[in-house]
């Protein structure tokens, strides 16, 4: 590759890295906000999750304590919250996409780009990103 082909990539990366960079606050803002609010097949059961899957807010129908039955409620419980958590990470992924590497997507789930964005700065930096 000549010096104006090398030139011309690393203009084309840096602008790209400069789209991705100027996106990341909002991008990050959003991932935050993730809520999921899933309600179990028999509606008894309301969960909140949260942008990490966790749960956020639990809610139990008063018909709950018709059915003594302990195991299948907390069964119920489980199934829901595990539905939020799946439904968060899809929505993460979503908001990710256009700007992580299908590669970085999952490992990015948490919210925090910082290591994301050194391992671009170091490879723009040490010229890895031209070859």
């Amino acid at each position: 590759m000549d010096t104006r082909g090398l030139q011309a990539r690393a203009d084309e990366l840096m602008e790209e890295f400069h789209r991705l960079r100027s996106g990341v606050t909002e991008l990050q803002q959003q991932l935050r906000a993730i809520r999921v609010v899933v309600q179990s097949d028999d509606r008894l059961v309301t969960a909140t999750v949260g942008p990490r899957g966790q749960l956020v807010k639990l809610e139990l129908d008063p018909r709950i304590y018709r059915d003594p039955n302990s195991r299948k409620l907390a069964s119920t419980i489980t199934e829901t919250i595990q539905q939020g958590a799946r439904q968060v990470a899809d929505r993460t992924l979503e908001l990710c996409r256009p700007f992580l590497p299908q590669q970085d997507l999952r490992a990015q789930l948490d919210g925090d780009l910082d290591s994301f964005f050194t391992r671009l700065d170091n490879e723009v930096m040490s010229g890895d990103a031209f070859r």
